[in-house]
């Protein structure tokens, strides 16, 4: 047994469990890696997670090793652990924006980066991916913030505001569709699925709702029911994106994979009623394997960025009303974004505003299963 310090942060509608590099760093090589770890920590392999912090959702079993960066031009690397929770293995190819603007504040509160004295603007690359991300957050006379009022859809909770840039998501149009085409058709027994794959935020395969005999504004417990199609056309979409080759194993994190439809009315998770008119475009998203309760950052990002090409599944069910603006009707609520596209059309950044929470300073006390295969050691 060993112990390790970490921070327990709500970033938007995810918590996430923070680890300063330094404190984990020691442990790697004598415990068998990160996978080893993190799963010990966790209670991976039950579940429930009951021998660990696990929350039992996708949502709630997320990790992140921060650290200062030596790069120039940013303040902080993270690298973004997707913890399984009924086996005990880590996901490792995503990035969560939930958890970076947790990471922005934690970064902040710890001392990893300069307080300004109106705003300080915390500067983040993902390791995972390579992706450059910034928080921005208040901080009048060089205070540093506990608490604050800010929402978002999925949660009544109220945490400190951040604003989240995905800076340069889809540098190349050629890079943003892997596949060089609007829009792909995936044909699964007797029927076809129309969707947009896309590179920004987080890969992403976007498919029509009406082909699934769906409008698109459906609770979550309508969405379950095409889990398998769905996963079965991520599969698919993996292979077209070059995510995977046909002889690996199937990943059931990327790309992320949803449906996305026309605005109609419906009513969220909590009891809201949310009219067409208040938003541009229904996105229902799986998470793992379950629709998301609302949406991850990550894919919020690759369907603003799809919304800037001509003829994907998309644009032609959106109904967007401002320039520069998407609102994305999810189970939860209705998620506001902010895009800049420049003068050739390429997306440049997609900011999203969040609410943050520091929940709690912890010493976890880890036993790790050693015995563990394919770890990850650095």
């Amino acid at each position: 047994m060993f112990t390790l310090r970490g921070t327990w942060m709500r970033g938007g509608t995810s918590k996430c469990w923070l680890f300063n590099a330094v404190d984990i760093d020691p442990y790697i090589a004598d415990a068998g890696g990160l996978d080893n770890i993190l799963t010990a920590a966790f209670g991976s392999g039950d579940p429930r997670q009951l021998d660990g912090v696990g929350g039992g959702s996708s949502t709630t079993s997320k990790a992140a090793i921060v650290r200062r960066s030596s790069a120039p031009g940013i303040d902080v690397d993270y690298l973004f652990a997707q913890v399984a929770i009924e086996n005990r293995t880590v996901e490792w190819g995503s990035n969560c924006g939930n958890c970076a603007t947790a990471i922005g504040l934690y970064a902040v509160q710890t001392g990893l980066v300069a307080v300004d004295d109106r705003v300080t603007v915390v500067r983040m690359r993902n390791e995972n991916t390579g992706a450059l991300l910034s928080a921005e957050i208040d901080t009048p006379g060089g205070r540093i913030p506990v608490e604050g009022d800010a929402s978002v859809p999925g949660t009544t909770a109220l945490g400190v505001p951040v604003g989240l840039t995905f800076t340069d998501p889809a540098p190349v149009r050629s890079a943003m569709l892997p596949t060089g085409a609007e829009v792909d058709r995936i044909t699964l027994g007797h029927n076809e699925y129309s969707g947009t794959f896309v590179r920004a935020g987080a890969p992403a395969a976007l498919f029509d709702a009406a082909d699934f005999g769906l409008a698109g504004s459906e609770s979550n417990s309508v969405v379950a029911a095409h889990v398998p199609t769905l996963i079965a056309l991520r599969r698919q979409a993996a292979l077209s994106m070059g995510l995977s080759k046909p002889e690996e194993p199937v990943s059931h994190a990327v790309p992320k994979v949803g449906i996305v439809a026309p605005p109609a009315d419906y009513t969220t998770t909590t009891g809201q009623c949310i009219v067409a008119a208040d938003y541009d475009i229904s996105v229902r998203m799986l998470s793992m394997m379950a629709p998301h309760p609302a949406i991850g950052l990550t894919s919020a990002v690759a369907v603003a960025a799809a919304a800037t090409v001509a003829g994907s599944v998309v644009t032609a069910n959106a109904r967007i009303g401002w320039p520069g603006s998407l609102r994305i009707g999810t189970a939860a609520g209705v998620l506001d974004v902010d895009y800049i596209v420049d003068h050739d059309g390429l997306l440049h950044s997609v900011t999203l505003h969040r609410a943050v929470r520091r929940i709690a300073t912890a010493d976890l006390f880890v036993v790790p299963v050693t015995a563990l295969v394919g770890s990850r050691s650095a």
